[in-house]
């Protein structure tokens, strides 16, 4: 057995070092080298340098004695002993981290010989003592240090692979209760899932791609080589690093890819290599569907939004073996990261009863009415599809025209009460305004047949009635978010035919009526999909809140999907909590009916804004909406593109204020002042091309909320007495956030 005397400090650090067992320094087999005596001198090693530990007490030098190494060897048995069988095991480990850390050819040599010093030896004479001085190894090329996954495996013992193994076992048994609860939620009587649909309109849209290209194989075979040519450069590079020399990058890292942050994905050459080819491969596809000629518009998108569906499912990000994070987490954890992530797997996919329900926050943190939707209020009315909230004064006057806002039934209202700080709920009752908000049911089977229709007359119409009866103006202001505000806008164009001008100002946040330019979510719509997702909500008369939950993500899924993907089951870290992000999955049940009428009406046949979309017996006609609008859209927003609200607001025929918020579908509209964050833009009514309004457009930093309050209040500046919500028309039924919010999908 050879025992190391300590690193002297200051020492550069060598991956020939003998690896530590539990803090303690534990001697790695040196290749012999006999002289003319007969003795036995220990081959010499690099000084080395580490953190300080805490040791086992140890010969020290000192100025009168020089460092020693003391040899001692002892004649081995036949057959190789445990402690032999650990020294191999070591010496492997330390050869694989040392493949990893770009071991010097010098490093390489000595390596190998430390190998082959393990096999058996003839006996030996007794022990003999021999001083041995370290010569000078040749320095390696400056790098950063091996990583500490690297120094993990060197470090693995016995008792580690005993860990690992029970881990395994135990990863197996998580893995079996997850493809339960996975297969658990299919129905007996499905015949089609809408994975197996996805999947084959996923294969004939590329197809159709692929088809383009083959029809022309001379154009086909020069992009196959420009391909070619892009590997081989990266392939070439990585060479020249692994030699030791310093080279750029064939594709530079891109600093806004939070996938590729880790430093080894530039330090490392082998991780360096799997990040260019596949950020290389991936603009060359995605390049590739855009220059595709013959295809319509609609194929087109389909075909670049499962080009880059495939890419971010395809990232190294995504696999331990791949990703030196993970890699790093699964070594210093022994596996036990993967049990984690395993169980909260089968937790998730048990929670949305065989689809997975991807938890993207602390859900545990936040109790709605304490934490989030806090703002003091009433349920003054309740119909089977909404309940109606009035919120409490917070000034002594209010303004008289109250504000009803119609949210969105896809998730809760509460969006607009997250908590104290982002409450835009609670900031305008600070302004003096009276606010009611629709609190949405989340509906179950005995309400399949609640179309468009009802939630208009049983929603927007019925509470529209129930703010004038508790308050007695005669006039209301309204606004509408998201799908809300198209149900809203419908509604006007319904109460426009009607004669009815109780709604004399609306205010339309990220909304959508006209959807020709309707962005990502066009990709899911089309007559296949809708037949088959009418026939998956035909078994239980709604479509369930996970599947839209599931859709929004998969429009963003680097940042909405796989990042909590390989955080939760592949590090096994729970979220952090987040409020956004825990209403974000607070998702509802949409009614049969509802949904296959808005899809097939708005995004399908777009009979909103071409004046043929019927509601109980009204053909409505936007044109006819002359109330003054303001008109909010979110620059970033890829559920209600920008363009395409710019373009739809053209259809009013009123004054229509256009304003550009930054950010995106949330950010870009729960952004209060106080905040100092994102900007707005202003350019007067939304005339001639969207780029022509954005370039001559005025930006203000911060909130658009002070610019809307302006213009809301202006129209209707005259006070009453504030208003307690129960003490007008209508009596309270519960508090708020209410019932309805309460119940889960």
């Amino acid at each position: 057995m050879v025992e190391e005397p300590p690193p002297a400090e200051n020492a550069d650090v060598s991956l020939l070092e003998a690896p530590r067992v539990n803090g303690a320094r534990v001697a790695a087999a040196a290749p012999a080298q006999k002289k003319k005596t007969g003795k036995v001198r220990a081959k010499p090693r690099a000084p080395v340098q580490e953190p300080p530990v805490q040791e086992p007490p140890v010969r020290e030098p000192t100025a009168e004695a020089p460092r020693e190494a003391m040899i001692a060897i002892a004649t081995p048995p036949a057959a190789p002993t445990a402690e032999e069988r650990r020294l191999e095991l070591q010496a492997a480990a330390a050869l694989v981290a040392g493949a990893a850390a770009e071991l010097t050819e010098a490093q390489r040599r000595s390596l190998m010989g430390q190998l082959q010093a393990l096999e058996p030896a003839p006996p030996a004479p007794a022990p003999v003592l021999t001083p041995a001085a370290p010569p000078e190894i040749p320095a390696a090329p400056q790098r950063k240090p091996a990583r500490d996954y690297q120094a993990g495996a060197a470090e693995s013992t016995a008792h580690d692979f005993e860990i690992i193994a029970e881990n395994l076992a135990r990863l197996v048994d998580q893995g079996r209760k997850a493809l339960a609860a996975a297969v658990g939620g299919m129905e007996p009587g499905d015949t089609r899932s809408e994975l197996a649909s996805n999947v084959a309109d996923a294969t004939k849209t590329l197809g159709a791609v692929a088809e383009r290209w083959m029809a022309k194989p001379e154009q086909a075979v020069a992009a196959q080589a420009d391909l070619l040519t892009g590997l081989s450069a990266i392939w070439s590079q990585t060479l020249r690093r692994f030699s030791g020399a310093d080279v750029p990058p064939v594709v530079p890292a891109d600093p806004s890819d939070k996938r590729f942050s880790a430093p080894e994905w530039r330090d490392n050459p082998f991780f360096d290599c799997l990040r260019q080819s596949y950020a290389l491969t991936t603009h060359w596809a995605s390049e590739a569907v855009e220059r595709t000629d013959g295809l319509d518009p609609q194929t087109k998108s389909k075909a670049a939004f499962y080009t880059r569906l495939i890419a971010s499912a395809l990232s190294p990000s995504n696999f331990v073996a791949t990703n030196p994070e993970l890699l790093r987490a699964t070594l210093d954890a022994r596996g036990e990261n993967l049990v984690r992530g395993m169980k909260m797997l089968t937790e998730d996919l048990s929670a949305g009863r065989g689809m997975l329900k991807l938890r993207q926050s602390d859900e545990s943190k936040f109790e709605l009415g304490v934490d989030m939707a806090s703002t003091p209020g009433k349920v003054v009315y309740r119909t089977p599809v909404m309940e109606l909230i009035q919120y409490a004064p917070s000034t002594e006057t209010v303004y008289e025209r109250p504000l009803l806002i119609v949210p969105p039934w896809i998730n809760k209202f509460y969006v607009l009460d997250l908590n104290r700080e982002k409450s835009f709920v609670r900031w305008a009752t600070g302004k003096g305004l009276t606010v009611f908000v629709v609190s949405w049911v989340n509906p179950d089977e005995s309400q399949a047949d609640k179309g468009f229709d009802a939630y208009m007359k049983e929603g927007v119409l019925a509470a529209l009635d129930a703010v004038q009866k508790a308050t007695g103006a005669p006039h209301v202001a309204a606004a509408g978010y998201c799908v809300g505000g198209t149900m809203l806008a419908a509604t006007l164009a319904y109460l426009a035919e009607k004669g009815d001008d109780r709604i004399d100002s609306v205010t339309f946040l990220a909304t959508q009526v006209d959807f020709t330019d309707a962005g990502d979510m066009q990709v899911f719509i089309d007559e296949a999909r809708l037949a088959a997702l009418d026939e998956a909500m035909s078994r239980t008369g709604y479509l369930e809140g996970v599947k839209m939950a599931t859709t929004f993500n998969m429009l963003r899924p680097n940042e909405l999907f796989w990042t909590y993907f390989v955080n939760n089951y592949m590090k096994g870290v729970e979220p952090a909590a987040f409020d956004l992000l825990t209403w974000n999955s607070d998702c509802t049940r949409i009614p049969r009916a509802n949904h296959l009428f808005y899809l097939r009406y708005c995004y399908i046949e777009n009979a909103l804004s071409q004046g043929r979309m019927v509601i109980d017996g009204v053909t409505l006609n936007l044109r006819k909406v002359k109330i003054p609008i303001y008109e909010l859209a979110a620059k970033e927003d890829h559920i209600a593109p920008a363009r395409s609200v710019f373009t739809g607001a053209k259809y009013f025929g009123g004054e229509v204020r256009y304003v550009l918020a930054g950010a995106g579908h949330i950010a870009g509209v729960v952004n209060p002042p106080d905040k100092h964050k994102y900007q707005y833009w202003t350019g007067g009514p939304p005339m001639g091309a969207y780029e022509d309004w954005v370039k001559a457009a005025k930006e203000s930093k911060g909130s658009w909320w002070d610019d809307w309050h302006d213009w809301i209040t202006s129209q209707a500046p005259e006070q009453v007495a504030a208003r307690i919500p129960g003490e007008g028309g209508l009596k309270a039924l519960c508090d708020a956030p209410g019932d309805y919010v309460r119940v889960r999908a």
